[in-house]
Order: C-alpha cells, then structure tokens, then sequence
C-alpha cells in the first residue's frame, strides 16, 4: 500500500514547519529586542527628565543672585527722566532740578568748494594738539582723514547751495564722538575757517534746591550713574522745577518670581510621579509606567524637595509661604509671602536666595552633561542598548545558520522519502508481477 502524500514527498509543509521552528528559537533573541525598546524607552524618558533638571539649575542659579530678587518699580514725575535699577537699589525717593543737558561740541567751516590746504589742527580739551594731513584738498580727503584720526572728532561734508559762478558749495561740520565738557576741541591752521556753533558740556543736576544742602552734581553723559545706591538716572529736558525720582520695592514681581519657582519645582515634581504610577489592568492585575521603582527618579525628586524645604537658619520656608502639602507636592501662599515681604524685605530675600542655590547646586550635580547622576544613568543605559545590540546581531547570524541547516535536513529528507517511495512502488509491482497458484479443495 502506498505512503499517503501530501506534498511532493513526505507531504509536509516544511517551509511553515521551519517557519515556526525558527519562532522558536528566535524566543531569545525577541527577549533580547523587547529589551532594547524598554531601554530606549528609558533612555528617552531619563533625557527627558534630565532636560527639566538642568533647566530648574538654570533659574535657580539666576535666582540665587541678589539682584535677582531685588526688583523695584521706578517713577519720575518728568517725561525728561528715565530710572534704571541695579545691584544694591533701595526704596527711596529724591528731588532734583535738571539745569542742562550734556552736548557734544560742535565746529562748521565756512562754504567752499574745496579745502584751503591739505591740513588742519584738533586741539583737545587738555591741550593736545593733532596734525591731520589729507591726501589732497578736496573735501572729501579733509573728511576722510579726520575720520580716520584717533582725535574723538567725526567730520561730515553738508551741501551749501552754489556761489555766484554757480559752483556748488559745501561745509564741513565737525562734531565730537561723545558728550561733556572733557571732550570739547578747536579747529586751527585750516585753509578754511571755522568756528563753534555750540560747545560741549557736562549734564547737572541740582538737588536739593532752594535748602541749605544745596548741591550740583554733574556728568559727561546725560546718564547720573548711581545717583542714588543701585539706581541710574538719564534725563532728556531741563527743567525749572524740581523733578522727583522714586523708587519703590516691586512686591508683586518679587512674588511672581517665587511662584515661578515653585510652579517649576512642581512641574519636575509632576513629570516624575507620572511617569511612575501604577495603574490596575484587566483581571487584578497592575501596570507600572517606566519610573516605576527606578532608584534615580527617586533620588532625584527627594534631593531637589530636601533643597526646596529644608530649613533656613532654623525657618521653615513655610514662614515665607512656600510649604509641602500631604501629597508631596510644593504649595505657594501668595498672601502669606506678600506680609512676610513687606515685614522683613531682607529676610524673605535670603530665604529664596538661600533655597535657590540650594536647589542650583543639586540640580546641576544630577544634570550636569559630563559627569551627573542623570548623565551617568543616561550613558548605562545607551552602553546596555549597544551590548545588547551586539548579542542581537549574534542572534541573527546564529539563526541564519539554524534555518539553513534545518532547510538542509528537510531538503534530505525529502529526498530520502523520495527514495523510500520509489522503492516501494518498485517492490509493489515485483509483487504484483509473481504468478498465483490456485488450488481447489
């Protein structure tokens, strides 16, 4: 009786068969890739983190500068002044007269066709005389030469209209580079006169006006630099009455800056419990997102919240309205920290100074690109995405040789079968062909 065949042989589907041979044995290797996609995953999540981490150490390392927190609102009681803060500024308020402006000096030649002499002579304030030489008399050349000189002097040629022969005319007006008295000049030994049109001087200032403390400040610019502690004043227009300049502390601003650093501190805060929750599944079971359990999200939140709310020279930051609430999260009491702020300016400063560094100094310990803890997790993490890599391209050469050589074996077999049927067919016709005795009873 013949083999009952389904294929051209053994009746085997052997490339299925050798399909789901080789999804077996490429269990390992499968393990070895959803492990690559779980680390990338973390890699990308741990760069994330990362990233909130360092910039947090980037505001708190501008917040843990005075001057960051020494935020003021200014006032003059006269479009003619502007007041600027710096480093040191106070509340106060001052009244001044502005009695004149700072100018430059200013010289005009008379109107010429061209230079009377291929030089002329600046002489400075101090005394100091230089000798310009142009390349020709033209007025171009005598522009371009003071121009080109180290006098502090700029020149430039004006249209004059034309003389009676109608040729055109022109002026030369020279102006010095910066204001104040210190940068006043004449022209001397030019082929063509000149004369000054206005003279340089300094801007000031009297304070104090009409009182016994009467007193007149002055500067090269229009700009009073420190005039009060960390405060610059520039005026624009004289004026004949005295002028206030305020200065108040900007409350407001100082309040939105905590908040700011609060709601950051929150926003990292947040990043990293949601990224490890756990969530219930189908059946009782439970599913972890991918900070779940991880030790450096953890170390992370709990060294950044220890920075945040521990303790400034034995004050809770609570005092100043920045508290943990049950949940872990940081919580801003606007109103608490607006009455601590008018009570004690300087002590809610040092507070949020002295926090802000803090979290500065263990924010960029973690994110630091070199050698930081997130960094260093970071470069495992990549280091084990390509070891595993490696172990995965072994994988695939070893399977390649797998799948070959059981496409070899069940090649073979099909032949052997082949073989075995041709046989049998063989040997059932020699059977078929012997002769049959039939002997009756």
């Amino acid at each position: 009786m013949a083999l009952s065949l389904d294929g051209l042989a053994s009746g085997l589907d052997t490339t299925t068969l050798i399909r789901s041979l080789m999804q077996v044995e490429a269990i390992p290797q499968n393990l070895l890739k959803n492990k690559v996609n779980a680390t990338q995953t973390m890699v990308s999540a741990l760069q994330a983190l990362n990233t909130r981490v360092a910039d947090l150490a980037t505001l708190t390392t501008k917040l843990s500068k005075p001057e960051s927190l020494q935020l003021f609102s200014t006032a003059g009681s006269s479009e003619g002044l502007a007041v600027t803060t710096g480093t040191g500024a106070a509340a106060g308020s001052l009244e001044l007269t502005v009695k004149q402006l700072a100018t430059s000096e200013v010289w005009v030649s008379e109107a010429a066709a061209e230079w009377g002499g291929p030089g002329l002579t600046i002489t400075a304030a101090d005394g100091t005389a230089t000798d310009i030489t142009a390349q020709s008399n033209s007025l171009d050349d005598i522009v371009a030469a003071v121009n080109a000189s180290e006098t502090g002097v700029k020149a430039v040629k004006v249209s004059a209209g034309k003389d009676l022969d109608g040729i055109d005319q022109f002026r030369v007006q020279f102006t010095s580079s910066e204001t104040g008295a210190a940068n006043s000049f004449e022209i001397s030994g030019a082929g063509v006169s000149a004369a000054p049109i206005r003279e340089a001087q300094d801007a000031e200032l009297m304070l104090w006006a009409g009182s016994g403390a009467e007193q007149t400040v002055s500067s090269a610019t229009n700009t009073f630099t420190s005039l009060l502690p960390g405060v610059d004043v520039t005026v624009s227009k004289v004026s004949a009455e005295p002028v206030t300049v305020s200065v108040q502390r900007d409350a407001e601003a100082t309040s939105k800056t905590a908040s700011d650093l609060v709601d950051s501190l929150n926003g990292l805060f947040n990043f990293i419990a949601t990224n490890s929750s756990v969530t219930a599944g189908t059946g009782g079971g439970t599913k972890g997102m991918i900070f779940t359990g991880d030790s450096t999200a953890r170390d992370v939140k709990q060294r950044i919240m220890d920075a945040a709310i521990m303790p400034v020279d034995s004050k809770s930051p609570s005092d100043i309205g920045i508290s943990i609430t049950k949940d872990g999260k940081l919580e801003f009491d606007a109103e608490k920290f607006s009455k601590a702020l008018a009570e004690d300016p300087a002590k809610v400063e040092t507070v949020l100074q002295t926090i802000s560094s803090r979290i500065s100094t263990v924010a960029s310990a973690l994110s630091d690109k070199y050698d930081g803890a997130i960094t260093s997790r970071i470069k495992g993490q990549e280091s084990l995405v390509t070891r595993l890599d490696s172990q995965i391209e072994d994988w695939d050469r070893r399977l390649s040789t797998r799948e070959a050589t059981l496409k070899r074996t069940y090649s073979a077999l099909e032949v052997e079968l082949s073989n075995l049927n041709s046989q049998q067919a063989y040997l059932a016709s020699q059977l078929a062909s012997l002769p049959t005795n039939n002997q009756s009873k």
